[in-house]
């Protein structure tokens, strides 16, 4: 297991290779579509971002609400495939350095992750009450509007990824099916 805190940095990343398992630590943001063409609007017309993204890592997940006690409720990752459109501004534009999600990404991403040297990381779909337990506390950053697609700082401990795409474009998916 590769243990990682954030921010991470370019020479960390191009050290992940697709298959490793990783523990993420400390801050990462949270979008989905909603926000991601927010955000993508906003940068268009000039407009300043509501977080700095250079460096950072995005979670693709809407996190349920938190029942009394809890930090947040369960907070499993979401299909990839819907940010795809935005991801190459994301990487290209905002300086984004890595992803969670789960699934598949479309050849345009893989090419953005590699012009970048980024990274894709997998979360588990299916575990988002286990995963709900990594993330120690949760801040609403931008877009409130929006609930669960709002863009939130979580503060992670040892949160479980593996690496889907490498900085290279080595893809797991692409591994898997040629097996």
């Amino acid at each position: 297991m590769i243990k990682l805190t954030t921010p991470i940095s370019p020479e960390e990343v191009k050290k992940l290779k697709v298959g490793d398992q990783v523990s993420i630590s400390g801050v990462i943001y949270t979008a989905r579509d909603a926000a991601h063409k927010r955000m993508v609007e906003a940068h268009s017309k000039g407009e300043k971002l509501p977080v700095d993204l250079k460096g950072q890592i995005i979670y693709y997940v809407g996190p349920c609400p938190a029942k009394p006690g809890k930090v947040v409720g369960a907070a499993g990752p979401t299909t990839s495939g819907r940010m795809d459109k935005y991801a190459p501004t994301t990487l290209d534009e905002f300086g984004l350095i890595g992803m969670i999600g789960k699934g598949q990404r479309s050849p345009e991403v893989v090419e953005a992750i590699k012009r970048n040297g980024a990274v894709y990381f997998v979360g588990v779909g299916g575990a988002g009450a286990l995963l709900a337990t990594k993330i120690k506390k949760v801040e609403c950053m931008a877009y409130e509007d929006l609930g669960c697609e709002a863009i939130y700082r979580f503060e992670v401990e040892d949160l479980p990824v593996i690496v889907g795409i490498d900085s290279e474009g080595n893809n797991a998916y692409d591994i898997a099916l040629k097996k």
